[in-house]
Order: C-alpha cells, then sequence, then structure tokens
C-alpha cells in the first residue's frame, strides 16, 4: 500500500462515468473531464491576466487538475440532484472530503500529506483562481450538454444542464474572462447551424437577459 495506490487510481477516474444512468451520444468520464476543465481555465486565466490581473498559475493548474479526484471514491453525482439543496450539496462535499483525507492518511507518506490534502480539498473558493475553477467547471459541462442538444438527444436532462450551468457561469460576470465568454464564444456556439434554433437560443437569451 501506499502512493502505488495513488497512482493506480488514476486509471479508475477514466472509468467514472459522467452523467451515469442516462443516454449519451457521447461518453464523457472524469479524468477526461479534468483535463478539459484545466485546458479552459488556462484560456480563462490567460484573458485575466492580460487585462491586469495577477494569476496565480501554480495554485489555478492544482486547482483544476485535482479538483474532482474526490469523485474517485463517490462516482459522479448528476449536477441537478447534487445541486437540489445546499444540505445535500453540503452532504456530499463532506463524504467526499472525509474519505479523501482518509486515504490520504492511509496511502500517502507523512511529509508529503498536508500538501496533499490542500491540493484534493474544494477549490472553488473566492480567490480569483477559485472563481476561475468555478467558471471552467460549468464551462466544460455546458459544451457536454451543448453536444448532446447539437446531435439531437432527446432527454430534457441536458437543456437542464445547460441552463444551469450557464446561469451559473452568468453570475461570474464580473470576470473579464467571463464577459469575453458571454460576447464572444457562447455567441459563436449558438450561431453554429448545426444546432436547432429555437429552444436552445431561447433559453441562452433568456439567462442572458435576466438580472
Amino acid at each position: 500500500m501506499g502512493v502505488h495506490q495513488y497512482f493506480k487510481s488514476l486509471n479508475d477516474l477514466e472509468m467514472l462515468t459522467r452523467l451515469p444512468g442516462k443516454f449519451k451520444f457521447q461518453q464523457h468520464n472524469v479524468a477526461a473531464h479534468s483535463f478539459k476543465v484545466t485546458k479552459i481555465a488556462q484560456y480563462l486565466g490567460t484573458v485575466e491576466e492580460h487585462h491586469g490581473q495577477h494569476v496565480d498559475w501554480k495554485t489555478l493548474y492544482e486547482k483544476a487538475l485535482n479538483h474532482d479526484y474526490p469523485e474517485i471514491f463517490t462516482g459522479d453525482i448528476k449536477t441537478p440532484v447534487k445541486y437540489s439543496s445546499i444540505e445535500l450539496n453540503n452532504l456530499f462535499s463532506k463524504v467526499e472530503e472525509t474519505m479523501t483525507v482518509s486515504f490520504i492518511e492511509k496511502e500517502f507518506p507523512e511529509e508529503y500529506k498536508e500538501i496533499y490534502r490542500n491540493r484534493f480539498k474544494e477549490g472553488k473558493d473566492s480567490s480569483l483562481e477559485g472563481q476561475i475553477l468555478s467558471v471552467a467547471d460549468k464551462i466544460d459541462l455546458l459544451y457536454e450538454s451543448y453536444g448532446e442538444i447539437q446531435k439531437g438527444n432527446p432527454e430534457p436532462l441536458f437543456f437542464e444542464i445547460y441552463e444551469e450551468a450557464l446561469g451559473t457561469i452568468k453570475r461570474f460576470d464580473h470576470l473579464v474572462s467571463v464577459q469575453d465568454f458571454l460576447d464572444n464564444i457562447l455567441v459563436e456556439m449558438t450561431e453554429e447551424h448545426t444546432i436547432p434554433e429555437s429552444e436552445l437560443k431561447n433559453i441562452t437569451t433568456e439567462i442572458l437577459d435576466s438580472e
């Protein structure tokens, strides 16, 4: 037992399916999601830095790369379920935190335990890097749902996820990187000719126009 178990568990992240139990044209796993969130966070951080913000890149990369590792113990919980109430979300977070700390205490050398407790703790805080992580996580979720809608998946859940993700992103519109996303990238997304025009555009407009 030891760090070998940690390295071995990284393979298990590839087996954790995102949005389990629902028909999807394209399957996504937690390992790929972590990579995509890190790449999206890198772009958002670049925009922030270009506009004069100080970005702690080490912190940002560690937050983004490690943000879903605790799901190795719980699996992926569907977004509408996980965020249906503050109490339920806090409970999921507490379970993940407890199991992660237990794993670190059991498997990591003493001199690295505190480092990994910090790396695996909840990264979505009020710091610039924590806010970027929150947005990057929802952008990838937005694209996952967008891809299913684009392909004609009739499951209403994907419209719900799209709406929830975009609503969360909009709450961070004080960030210049989010304004860049809303004003440019999102416009490109909704203007693609392969997208069913009515419902998705209506949802997007309604969210962006809301206070």
